[in-house]
């Protein structure tokens, strides 16, 4: 072997062996920095979320009354219960209870009414005027009628105590039937409905306004309280609208409110629906007055302060005065409304039809000249 191939080969092994130390120094320096250990797969991407992305950013929020995706339609029904001839009806055949009514109901996308009675055979009557219960056959027929949904919010969903609550409840999941406005505490209370259909995200927030001074403290529900979701609680409302306006696409409020058999809204109806308004709500609808309220827009929002009896007892005259609300939504946009009208008979509505169709639908289209609602949406600049 010659001089420089000698001399070459002790070259290579002292760089070699430079190469290797500063290896293990290297080694030396991530262990002494300990105190820090590697961080793991979970860290590292607990961290990545942080970090800029290339993705798309996301859709920014949609403004009030502004139209985005595909189209839904919601029906919406007044006061029910299954008292009276209705009783025979739910325990002949669940199925049919509602009557012909269930026809426009079902052409909707998503179909709500008030359920206005506990949905129990136990617990003692409080001490009111009247007190409604039911079977839990109830919920089977809601769901052969075509509902999707109802809210429990109301003068009457505690008629039988904490028992017949805590068993309006229990009939619920057990049926697989989706309430609002009632719950274990309030949080279960104010908490929305929510639903995907076509591809538009819902929100359905339920609460009362209506509440007997006697009983309200005791129907109230409170952390850790069970009862109802009370509109008394303006604040707590608000939040849950705002709270639903970051995951939904339209949000509705069906709240129990008003005067009984008055035709026009009371001050606390007017005060409260630009408060639910400016909140997110998209959709705010009313019962209790078990006579039919005007029904339009309050900016870009729809809002119907009342529709009267549904499946409901009644001994005729304007409280027999029935129908279905209908809206078709895009986004936070009601592109569409209309009125089917329908008259009680037997405890349940019966649709008009002809020359008696259009004059309902003139007499409901009325009952807006005292609401302050306008018939087209109005959207601000600002």
């Amino acid at each position: 072997m010659s001089r420089l191939s000698v001399s070459a080969y002790r070259s290579i092994a002292i760089l070699l062996a430079l190469v290797l130390a500063a290896a293990l120094g290297a080694c030396g320096i991530d262990q002494s920095t300990s105190g820090t250990p590697t961080p793991t797969h979970a860290e590292v991407q607990s961290q990545s979320t942080t970090a800029p992305t290339t993705t798309a950013p996301r859709q920014s929020a949609a403004k009030p009354g502004e139209a985005r995706g595909s189209a839904v339609t919601l029906a919406f029904g007044g006061d029910v219960h299954f008292e009276g001839v209705i009783r025979g009806r739910l325990t002949t055949n669940p199925e049919t209870t509602f009557g012909p009514i269930a026809s426009v109901l079902h052409r909707a996308d998503l179909a709500m009414v008030n359920l206005e009675t506990a949905i129990t055979t136990r617990g003692t009557a409080q001490g009111k005027s009247f007190t409604f219960r039911a079977p839990a056959s109830a919920f089977r027929a809601l769901k052969a009628a075509g509902v999707d949904v109802a809210t429990m919010a109301n003068n009457h969903g505690m008629d039988y105590g904490q028992v017949g609550l805590e068993d309006s409840i229990d009939a619920a999941d057990e049926a697989d039937f989706p309430v609002v406005g009632i719950g274990r505490d309030a949080d279960q209370a104010f908490r929305p409905f929510r639903v995907t259909i076509n591809g538009q995200r819902i929100a359905i927030i339920g609460a009362t306004q209506v509440l007997d001074d006697s009983l309200a403290a005791a129907w109230t529900a409170g952390d850790g309280k069970p009862g109802l979701a009370s509109a008394y609680q303006v604040d707590r409302l608000l939040e849950a609208v705002r709270s639903a306006r970051q995951v939904a696409d339209t949000v509705i409020v069906n709240l129990h409110w008003g005067k009984e058999l008055a035709h026009c809204p009371i001050d606390r109806q007017r005060e409260l629906a630009p408060k639910l308004v400016k909140a997110g709500a998209d959709v705010v609808i009313g019962s209790h007055a078990h006579v039919l309220l005007g029904g339009g827009y309050l900016g870009p929002a729809y809002v119907d302060y009342g529709l009267g009896n549904f499946v409901f007892y009644t001994s005729g005259g304007e409280a027999a005065q029935s129908g279905v609300l209908t809206l078709t939504v895009r986004g936070r946009a009601v592109t569409k409304s209309s009125w089917t009208p329908a008259v009680i008979s037997g405890g349940i509505p019966i649709p008009v039809n002809g020359s008696a169709a259009d004059r309902a639908v003139a007499s409901w289209n009325d009952l807006r000249g005292c609401t302050g609602l306008a018939a087209e949406p109005s959207v601000s600049d600002s």
